[in-house]
């Protein structure tokens, strides 16, 4: 099943809530791979369980999810905090590009692992379009099977990706992500959640201050993807009638912290 199956069941003006926009027959879009982390058990339903509506979201409406990506930008300094003039990155759970696009200007080459076809072709897309596809290379990998060698990268970067649930990321996860780094480089978790479970496994926390907005291109998407993302705040967002929507109002946390760890040299 593809997106344009998806957009048939939610034409336009029929905003619904995320975990409504799927039943359980999608997760028949799911490779042997993706339903051996995301279904185990064989059934699932995104009605119920909101994680498994975002995994759907991925490969049925990858363009709605990269409206969402280009709307909940990162805070500037997260980015300009991250070493800078390395090697190799890797980033796990690319997405459609959200933080590759600042990563090709920190390193000499950057790696970017995605699980899901339809986000790893609008990415490889935005690479090309930007000429940077000497500069980066999109692979398709799981947290916890990276195709990356030992020791190959400087900085192993996740960013609004990783949980410590097993099917994204999890101990396996971040063990893989800790192989791929070289001695003295660094793996980095942006917009982590569980900063207890991380801070148990070495990670240190950096937050940046300031206020942070989520921008939306018109007052329309900001309505209609409230509707969809954000329920408990779209008659809000509709009431205010802004473009740029504070994070606080949609009540989540903004992505202005990261956790990190330095390998051993």
């Amino acid at each position: 099943m593809g997106a344009g199956a998806a957009r048939s069941r939610a034409p336009a003006g029929a905003a619904r809530e995320l975990r409504k926009r799927y039943t359980p027959a999608d997760v028949s879009v799911f490779t042997r791979d993706e339903a051996s982390r995301f279904v185990p058990r064989g059934d699932g339903d995104p009605q119920n369980d909101v994680v498994l509506a975002w995994e759907l979201l991925y490969r049925l409406e990858p363009e709605l999810y990269d409206r969402l990506a280009r709307a909940e930008r990162l805070h500037p300094a997260v980015v300009r905090w991250l070493p800078r003039d390395v090697d190799q990155i890797a980033e796990v759970g690319a997405g459609t590009g959200r933080l590759t696009m600042e990563l090709i200007e920190r390193g000499r080459h950057v790696v970017a692992v995605e699980p899901a076809l339809p986000l790893r072709r609008i990415l490889r897309r935005k690479l090309a379009a930007a000429g940077y596809g000497d500069r980066a290379r999109v692979v398709r990998g799981f947290f916890d099977r990276l195709p990356l060698p030992d020791d190959s990268a400087d900085l192993v970067v996740a960013c609004s990706a990783f949980t410590p649930s097993p099917g994204h990321g999890g101990d396996s996860g971040l063990a893989e992500m800790e192989r791929v780094c070289r001695p003295g480089g660094q793996v980095a978790i942006i917009w982590p959640n569980h900063l207890d479970w991380l801070a148990g496994r070495g990670y240190r926390y950096v937050t940046f201050p300031g206020p942070m907005s989520v921008e939306f291109d018109s007052r329309r998407e900001a309505v209609e993807l409230a509707e969809i993302f954000y329920p408990k705040a779209a008659d809000e967002v509709r009431r205010r009638g802004w473009r740029r929507v504070p994070f606080e109002v949609l009540g989540i946390n903004p992505p202005r912290d990261l956790a990190f760890k330095v390998l051993a040299g």
